[in-house]
């Protein structure tokens, strides 16, 4: 168990690549908080699994785009384990595919606010503590459309992951002289709901055609990568983002 006793927020864990990785981290060892917005029984279907398998979680609802809602988590967790040692900044979504003719001021404050404002808010609340330990693990889970721009109606969406990547490296030159590591993961096409909703008539497989390993990742793949940012294995890796694309970008 290479994360035996560690304490882990993984924001958005409720499906996808953040479930995957919450149960992962379970059997390393982790103490994982489930975070959800929307999707409760998720979360709690998550958490339940894990208590099955013997790990430790809890789950909690927190608007990851509100300062508020996020200290709240943050305070949640020290109370229950008493610190906080991984954070995975899982939470994001397209919301919707919106041309340049289609997009309001709106839609992209929502973009920017989902996919990267959370992740400021969620180091702001937990990069003191790490640093008074000298220790400690951040994992961003950026995309593949912040390399490329995305598929069609996803350039806000791609414009902020983009965004991420680069605040990854600024974070891991400013965090490491504290013993911080921060790293990201930008996965490709990964079979999970986000493609249910976002790739339909076709445009899935189309992706598919693209890819030299020939198929969609999937969850459990990407969610092992992050484990392993946040094992001892990678303590010399920081301001790294690992693609998880099976050949589709290679850089």
């Amino acid at each position: 168990m290479v994360l035996r006793g560690q304490v882990a927020i993984i924001t958005g864990a409720s499906s996808g690549i953040g479930r995957a990785t919450a149960e992962t981290m379970a059997r390393e060892g982790a103490r994982v908080t489930v975070n959800y917005c929307k999707n409760r029984a998720g979360a709690e279907e998550a958490v339940e699994k894990i208590l099955r398998e013997g790990g430790e979680a809890f789950a909690f609802r927190a608007d990851v785009a509100r300062a508020a809602q996020v200290e709240a988590m943050v305070s949640a967790v020290r109370d229950r384990w008493g610190r906080v040692e991984i954070l995975v900044n899982n939470a994001g979504d397209l919301l919707a595919r919106r041309t340049l003719a289609e997009m309001t001021e709106e839609y992209w404050d929502q973009i920017m606010a989902l996919n990267l404002k959370s992740v400021f808010l969620c180091v702001k609340a937990v990069w003191e503590e790490m640093a008074a330990r000298k220790s400690g693990c951040i994992i961003n889970v950026s995309s593949i459309a912040g390399r490329n721009g995305g598929g069609p109606g996803a350039a806000a969406y791609g414009a902020a992951k983009g965004g991420l990547l680069t605040y990854t490296k600024g974070l891991a030159k400013e965090l490491a002289p504290h013993g911080i590591r921060v790293n990201g993961v930008a996965p490709g096409v990964i079979a999970t709901p986000y493609h249910e909703r976002y790739s339909p008539g076709g445009l899935f497989e189309k992706y598919i055609t693209a890819i030299p390993m020939g198929r969609a990742g999937t969850a459990e793949e990407v969610a092992d990568v992050i484990v392993f940012l946040a094992s001892p294995a990678a303590r010399y890796l920081t301001g790294e983002t690992i693609e998880v694309n099976g050949g589709m970008l290679m850089d």
